[in-house]
């Protein structure tokens, strides 16, 4: 009889179904001993399949980090898509800014470690698909801020000129950069509750009430 572990099916049909399989286990396995423990040896053990099946759908230990990030960032994206306000539509820009930020500094104290390791192990921290979708999402919500400001303000008032929002949105994430809230908490002290403050502070900075 072989020895070697059972092979997951390689059919097209069970592609998506036997990612989403070693997606939950290594997320299993991440909650049990942390990330430093992940590894594709390791996994491949866990799931029972040859460690070229883990290469075949990840191709190195950053790409599953990335995609086991990306995979955790599903609900939090239809949160900001779909959910109630002010995370989701239906409050102000500003409101949904400010809801956005704290939410991100809070799923920090869950998911902070798998984050990190994702974005420090890869050079596409900036082109991961989280990454992206968050940074689309601010540009977004500055724009539409920006409008709703122009909407409230005087006639007499003297215009102003369109920020770029593009370059504000990188700017704006850097105050929620995994190694920063990670050396605020561990090294500096800071507490979340401080993390969110300054971003309500910046944002108030940035997009202050009309008069």
């Amino acid at each position: 009889m072989s020895s070697n572990p059972p092979r997951i099916s390689s059919g097209r049909g069970d592609a998506t179904r036997n990612r989403e399989k070693l997606l939950n286990i290594a997320a299993q396995m991440i909650q049990e001993r942390g990330v430093g423990c992940l590894t594709m040896d390791g996994l491949a053990e866990r799931a029972k399949v040859g460690k070229g099946t883990i290469f075949r759908h990840f191709g190195s230990r950053s790409g599953l980090l990335e995609s086991l990030l990306d995979h955790t960032e599903e609900d939090f994206q239809r949160q900001l898509i779909f959910g109630p306000p002010p995370l989701g539509p239906g409050a102000s820009a500003k409101q949904r800014l400010l809801a956005f930020g704290k939410a991100v500094i809070d799923r920090f104290e869950v998911n902070g470690e798998l984050v990190q390791a994702a974005r420090e192990s890869s050079d596409r921290r900036f082109s991961a698909p989280a990454a992206q979708l968050h940074r689309m999402h601010v540009m977004i919500l500055l724009r539409a801020a920006e409008a709703e400001a122009a909407t409230a303000q005087s006639p007499a008032a003297p215009s102003t000129q369109p920020a770029d929002v593009e370059l504000l949105a990188y700017v704006l994430l850097a105050a929620l950069e995994p190694g920063l809230l990670s050396y605020h908490r561990r090294v500096a002290g800071i507490s979340p509750e401080r993390q969110g403050a300054l971003w309500g502070y910046l944002l108030e900075r940035l997009l202050p009430e009309a008069p």
